[in-house]
């Protein structure tokens, strides 16, 4: 006689499930879709609107199935995200990187959609390392964090008129003042240019003022979302609300090593064997928060010296070694920062000094 087996367990919940996975390769007219089937290859990638895509993955959903779906982050936000997730669909957004892992040099939307589609199956059976998923922000989150984004391309468009207004007036052996754009500024500096020069710069003057009051408004509208709220005194209001717009929220980070691998301020390390060498920080992070946490420290030197780190930076001399310096305690100062806002630790025992947001000497 035969001996009866019992069958996999594992595999006989799999098929109850019905579990079909989708590589997506998102554009603005068009979305590559790429369908796996739980134990199949990927099939052949097919390119449809985004309506067709979106009623097409849905429609799995309704016949029973339980489907996973994955895209890269982009200029096409999260509304895919959320219009998925909302029906039913399980759905990662995860960094962009190069999927050409064998240096082939070819790149399409179809072989996208495909490694996506593999990466997905390989990350659901555990293996977390195949791509770095990216945190979607709620609608609210969405919208505080696009007004930081919003400024910082007004204050683009506006030092870019102030540069263009500038070096117009330079061609003519003129050397503007750095405030010359300003009103009061422009109305004694003004009179003295060639009347054809004078109607050109006044362009570029105009654009400036305009940029200018805007971000007054925005400056304004951000630093009192954070109004009364307790902040590292010589942050400063403005300081913390687009800090704070960027990380969205600090208890998304499981320990130390996430919150300073976020920031991009960690070394770069290239070791084999006996032999470790550390370089520049790898810059792997979000490049605006590691841009306003070293602009912090240079404010904690002034008004909050006491503050532990700082003491590299008083251990060091020269202006290379003290950037440095800076970069290791911007690194433990977005440490300490969370250690606070998740409840870890108070600011006391880390020595930092709070005052409510819009308290005067706030740097």
């Amino acid at each position: 006689m035969y001996k009866t087996t019992t069958p996999d367990i594992s595999l006989a919940q799999a098929k109850e499930k019905r579990i079909v996975k989708f590589g997506l390769d998102v554009h603005a007219d068009q979305i590559t879709v790429c369908r796996m089937q739980e134990g199949s290859l990927p099939q052949p990638a097919q390119k449809m609107s985004p309506q067709k895509a979106l009623s097409w993955i849905i429609g799995h959903v309704e016949d029973g199935f339980e489907v996973h779906s994955c895209y890269e982050a982009g200029p096409c936000g999260f509304w895919l995200h959320r219009a998925l997730t909302a029906r039913g669909v399980v759905n990662v957004v995860v960094a962009p990187q190069r999927w050409d892992a064998q240096g082939k040099r070819v790149k399409t939307d179809k072989r996208d959609a495909r490694e996506l589609a593999d990466r997905l199956e390989r990350y659901l059976r555990g293996n977390r390392t195949v791509f770095s998923l990216v945190r979607v922000p709620t609608p609210q989150q969405e919208q505080r964090r696009s007004l930081v984004r919003q400024r910082g391309a007004l204050m683009k468009e506006r030092n870019r008129c102030i540069l263009r207004g500038r070096s117009m007036m330079l061609l003519e052996g003129i050397k503007a003042p750095l405030s010359w754009w300003q009103p009061t500024q422009w109305s004694r500096f003004a009179p003295t240019l060639p009347v054809w020069l004078r109607e050109q710069a006044a362009l570029w003057q105009t654009k400036a003022v305009q940029f200018a009051k805007e971000l007054e408004r925005l400056d304004d509208q951000l630093e009192a979302s954070l109004a009364g709220k307790l902040i590292p005194k010589g942050l400063g209001a403005l300081s913390a609300a687009l800090l704070e717009a960027e990380i969205l929220d600090w208890s998304r980070f499981k320990n130390r090593r996430a919150v300073s691998s976020f920031t991009g301020l960690c070394p770069s390390e290239r070791s084999s064997g006996a032999t470790r060498i550390q370089g520049s920080v790898n810059k792997h992070g979000n490049p605006r928060v590691r841009h306003y946490l070293v602009e912090a420290v240079w404010r904690l030197e002034r008004w909050q010296p006491q503050y532990p780190p700082l003491g590299m930076l008083e251990r060091t001399s020269g202006n290379r070694s003290r950037k440095r310096a800076a970069v290791a305690v911007a690194r433990r100062l977005a440490v300490d920062l969370w250690r606070i806002a998740t409840g870890q630790c108070s600011a006391q025992k880390l020595g930092l000094k709070l005052v409510a947001a819009g308290a005067p000497s706030l740097g």
